[in-house]
């Protein structure tokens, strides 16, 4: 590993991983129980392996004039995920390899350091489950899949927003990383779900049509158009190699998620609908990576935002 991802990076510390203990036999076991704490210079296979990496910034966020927080969503996560019951089908390890930081509001290098990882990690044969930051994880994230290998990106974005705004005059931040993404690739594979029209100009909506994308808007988002959205899901994965999603947790209706960066008071609900969806994505063969952003734990009510997303990583990491 470089000595610049050195500069932004912390091993993962077991003391993130407590909770109840109901007995050491497998039938009783938790997550904190199971989960490994591996620095990631010090492991050489992750093949087979859930690899959680925390990223721990908000930068983008605060770039983009949001509420600021974010960056506090991996240790947070952790705590949420700790007490999850591990399954007998939950056949894969899972092991915690630490955080990515953003120093001295470096935001780019911050963005260098977690795509380092993020290769690292696919490199190895893992798959990266990104906790947390803002939503400039996305081009990080992408940074990584790309170095890892030459193979067609596409994808998924739960999100209210586009995040495809050019980056201006303080740079990038948390709503330009899928612009920045179009720039580098020659085919631009973005599929955004749950976009709404009060959340994003008629700007967002032209730069979005330019690049060839089609998306999928929160008011349609229902269970009386499952066909069609599946339909759409299923022809976008047909058209690349490698499936990433990330999921903005401000997609979410603000009773669902209160914490976040930009709560949508009348986002989508994390109903059977939703999570009938959500698996149809995540059980594709091509499925290598996700992430969780815009996590603010500063705002969030009784947890209910970071249960959300223990509950979606769950999914994720069950048959």
């Amino acid at each position: 590993m470089s000595i610049a991802f050195q500069n932004y990076y912390t091993a993962p510390s077991p003391d993130n991983w407590t909770g109840r203990v109901d007995g050491s036999d497998r039938d009783h076991l938790r997550w904190h129980q199971v989960v490994e704490c591996i620095q990631l210079n010090k492991i050489e296979n992750l093949r087979d392996r859930f690899v959680l990496l925390g990223y721990a910034c908000d930068e983008g966020v605060q770039r983009n004039l949001g509420r600021v927080g974010a960056a506090k969503a991996p240790t947070t996560l952790r705590k949420s995920l700790s007490n999850l019951p591990f399954l007998p089908g939950q056949q894969k390890g899972m092991v915690d390899v630490g955080d990515i930081h953003c120093q001295d509001k470096n935001l780019e290098a911050s963005q260098e350091a977690l795509g380092e990882a993020v290769a690292n990690i696919r490199k190895k044969g893992g798959f990266p489950i990104v906790l947390g930051g803002g939503h400039e994880v996305t081009f990080g994230h992408y940074l990584g899949l790309r170095k890892a290998n030459d193979q067609k990106i596409g994808i998924i974005n739960f999100d209210a927003h586009f995040d495809i705004r050019e980056p201006q005059n303080n740079g990038a931040s948390s709503g330009t990383g899928f612009y920045q993404i179009a720039q580098r690739e020659k085919s631009f594979h973005y599929l955004p779900i749950g976009i709404q029209q009060i959340s994003n100009t008629q700007a967002l909506f032209n730069t979005a049509q330019t690049y060839g994308v089609n998306w999928i808007e929160a008011q349609g988002f229902d269970v009386s158009n499952q066909e069609t959205i599946q339909t759409q899901i299923t022809s976008f994965i047909n058209q690349i190699d490698q499936l990433y999603v990330t999921v903005d947790m401000d997609v979410f209706a603000a009773p669902y998620a209160p914490g976040v960066s930009a709560p949508a008071y009348n986002g989508i609900m994390p109903n059977a609908f939703f999570m009938s969806i959500f698996k149809h994505i995540i059980s594709s063969p091509k499925f290598v990576s996700i992430d969780f952003a815009e996590l603010n734990p500063d705002y969030d009510i009784d947890n209910r935002t970071a249960k959300l997303v223990a509950d979606l990583v769950f999914k994720v990491v069950s048959p």
